[in-house]
């Protein structure tokens, strides 16, 4: 894939967030489901770690290296025909210019980068460190001529991370520091009460990502909560083998 045409799609995807009008981002995990999302019409994609391990066989935090990953988004990305952002968990301990580099050879154009450091215990990165991490990744983009999508998220909620009553606070001011490094999207993961989102969506200064259960949310519900991109994690896998297990119910 040229840079020009690795440009363009990076371009795209980013265009196509809009706060109040967001895109929905199915989460994939190999060609045969990106094949599924982009035939029922959707125009970007992003590949989520979780369910990709699980088609593999490996556990999520990174229990894949980054060259597994590397090979599943090469697959995807020779299937479909559309931009792609790839989730790389906190990085599988590899230098920022080796992490853009081998997205773009795969013809990835976009990234989620998490703030819990899995290849070390789990431990969570301090703020400045993450916004250190994302600013990284934006120069590294930079010098390969292709403005990579970069999906900064905070675990705090996951994590539940500290005091409940001042988290809120805390995830503005970490994903503020990752939005002046260079993000382009903040991403504080967790399924979020409506006035919680309304507040992350409008102290923050880029657009922001929701996560959905794509089988029982309601698709016009985001919109008027100002986010700007929704991807489903593990869930749609997940929902998939709900109903597989019960076809293959029948024939036991």
């Amino acid at each position: 894939m040229t840079n020009d045409v690795l440009k363009a799609r990076a371009e795209a995807l980013l265009a196509l967030h809009q706060p109040g009008n967001p895109v929905i981002l199915p989460t994939v995990w190999d060609a045969w489901s990106a094949k599924l999302a982009t035939d029922a019409g959707f125009a970007a994609l992003t590949v989520g770690s979780h369910p990709l391990a699980d088609s593999v066989g490996k556990s999520d935090r990174e229990g894949m290296t980054f060259d597994d990953v590397l090979t599943r988004v090469a697959q995807i990305t020779a299937a479909v025909d559309v931009p792609l952002s790839v989730d790389i968990e906190s990085g599988y301990a590899e230098a920022p210019t080796r992490l853009i580099e081998g997205l773009l050879s795969v013809g990835a154009v976009g990234l989620n980068i998490e703030d819990t450091v899995h290849s070390e215990g789990g431990r969570l990165r301090s703020s400045s460190e993450h916004a250190q991490l994302v600013g990284a990744l934006r120069a590294a983009a930079d010098a390969a001529g292709v403005h990579v999508v970069v999906n900064a998220r905070t675990d705090l909620f996951l994590r539940q991370d500290g005091d409940e009553s001042d988290r809120v606070d805390r995830a503005i001011a970490r994903l503020k520091e990752a939005a002046a490094a260079g993000a382009d999207v903040l991403y504080p993961v967790g399924v979020h009460p409506p006035e919680v989102m309304r507040r992350l969506t409008s102290e923050l200064p880029l657009p922001v990502n929701a996560i959905a259960r794509p089988e029982s949310a309601d698709p016009a519900s985001y919109g008027p909560l100002g986010v700007a991109r929704i991807s489903f994690g593990p869930f749609w896998q997940a929902a998939l083998a709900e109903r597989a297990r019960e076809i293959l119910a029948r024939w036991i």
